[in-house]
């Protein structure tokens, strides 16, 4: 399952590289309310997200059980989208980052054994429970990066509209 994964990730992250590639540094800045992300916070968040879930999935694979996670509230989760953050990155340096993301998951989750993605954990998040290895790949890593995919076409679909 997990090769699936690696390609599925590495599809949506090239897709959003590309989307990117097209773009002014401006529509890439803008945020479409103030309480929604610009595409460069979005891509912030994917380049903090996805290394910290691997780091979680080393975690469990060297200490099987132990509590997992965090909430929306970790400070480093917060540190990376503040707008202050992201504008002192460059777009270029940002794809770069998105680029080693890529390869931060393939070598993370490629040699798991079926054994250890069927090992259960209970998360700090209450909304998770206790769950699978497995479920922190599809779920927090696989689906995270589509969803945040999905995020900056509609924030595309706002900018002409603006």
């Amino acid at each position: 399952m997990t090769q699936s994964n690696i390609t599925s990730v590495n599809e949506s992250i090239d897709r959003i590289i590309e989307t990117v590639n097209g773009l002014s540094e401006e529509t890439i800045r803008w945020n479409p309310t103030e309480d929604e992300w610009s595409i460069m916070q979005i891509m912030a968040h994917i380049v903090e997200a996805l290394p910290y879930w691997v780091n979680e999935i080393q975690l469990l694979v060297e200490t099987p059980g132990r509590e997992w996670g965090r909430n929306h509230l970790h400070e480093p989760r917060l540190e990376a989208v503040k707008p202050e953050t992201v504008d002192a990155i460059s777009v270029e340096k940002m794809v770069k980052d998105l680029e080693q993301v890529k390869e931060t998951v393939r070598s993370g989750i490629e040699h798991l054994t079926s054994k250890q993605l069927a090992a259960v954990a209970t998360s700090v998040n209450p909304n998770f429970g206790t769950k699978p290895m497995q479920f922190i790949i599809d779920h927090l890593i696989d689906q995270h990066v589509n969803k945040h995919e999905g995020q900056i076409q509609r924030n595309l679909s706002k900018v002409a509209t603006n």
